[in-house]
């Protein structure tokens, strides 16, 4: 315990998955939370949208976790709305050490050259400009603090390899390397540290949904989580169908602390061994 003590991280994309988890475990070691969320579905999307209940929530578990919290419905996409709901949370919880930029999304978009533009637009502006503008909203203020801190952007094992038809998804995980070793290079010689976490299949709402199930296993009337498995396994070395959101955040919380003091720069998959396929 106390691994992030006294330190202030904001969260997006907080109100559950992996932005909940990632919330809750750094409140558990000590941080308190700025959590924001758009709190509404995307209408490609294959899961429900989070709820403002479920940011609600996140904010239940991180005060009993022992942290304080201050939340904002917020888009990713709009720049003045998250540094608002930055400003605000520095101006209530007196600081800020760490950024995790998790908000994103997954619809699927078929063939890249027959993709249509307002998804390839939507899943650009959301999980490529909506993490810059993250960063862009909060690094001011860990600049002011003067006492270093660090970067957390959520990628994929998609930006490292591609899949089909999913290739906009594809292109802006890529892109998040690409603002995360910029970063890196602009930022370390104020002793900020900029890193991304590259998750393969997580159990979470953006996996586990009936439309999910169907695209996986279409020959099945009502197929499920025990049908989707063997299909997400086939991707992995390790024997597993899919890591948990708390696995992610062990990551994240590694990557935040001091224990990753001189890490920079780094895309660490946690994938059990999808990228070596």
């Amino acid at each position: 315990m106390g691994r992030m003590d006294g330190k202030v991280a904001f969260v997006t994309g907080a109100a559950r998955g992996q932005g909940r988890s990632h919330a809750v475990r750094l409140a558990r070691e000590g941080a308190d939370i700025i959590a924001v969320d758009i709190c509404r579905k995307f209408e490609a999307s294959p899961a429900d949208g989070a709820t403002p209940e479920d940011l609600d929530e996140t904010a239940g578990l991180v005060k009993d976790a022992g942290g304080r919290v201050v939340t904002a419905e917020v888009d990713v996409r709009d720049f003045d709305a998250l540094r608002a709901a930055v400003d605000s949370g520095v101006e209530q919880l007196g600081r800020l050490d760490v950024i995790v930029a998790n908000a994103g999304i997954g619809t699927t978009a078929g063939k890249l050259h027959k993709a249509d533009e307002a998804l390839w637009q939507e899943m650009i502006d959301v999980n490529l400009s909506g993490v810059w503008k993250t960063v862009k909203a909060g690094v001011p203020h860990i600049l002011n603090g003067d006492r270093g801190g660090s970067i957390v952007l959520t990628s994929s094992v998609a930006g490292l390899k591609a899949y089909p038809h999913v290739g906009h998804y594809v292109a802006a995980k890529h892109g998040v390397i690409g603002l995360m070793r910029s970063f890196a290079v602009e930022l370390g010689q104020r002793m900020i540290r900029v890193n991304a976490v590259l998750p393969t299949h997580t159990s979470s709402p953006l996996l586990m949904n009936e439309a999910t199930y169907r695209a996986f296993r279409p020959e099945l009337e009502n197929p499920g989580p025990d049908d989707l498995a063997p299909v997400c396994q086939s991707f992995h070395y390790l024997p597993i169908p899919w890591v948990t959101p708390e696995d992610i955040s062990n990551a994240v919380l590694f990557l935040a602390s001091d224990e990753a003091r001189y890490i920079t720069g780094v895309a660490l998959p946690v994938d059990a061994g999808s990228c070596l396929k």
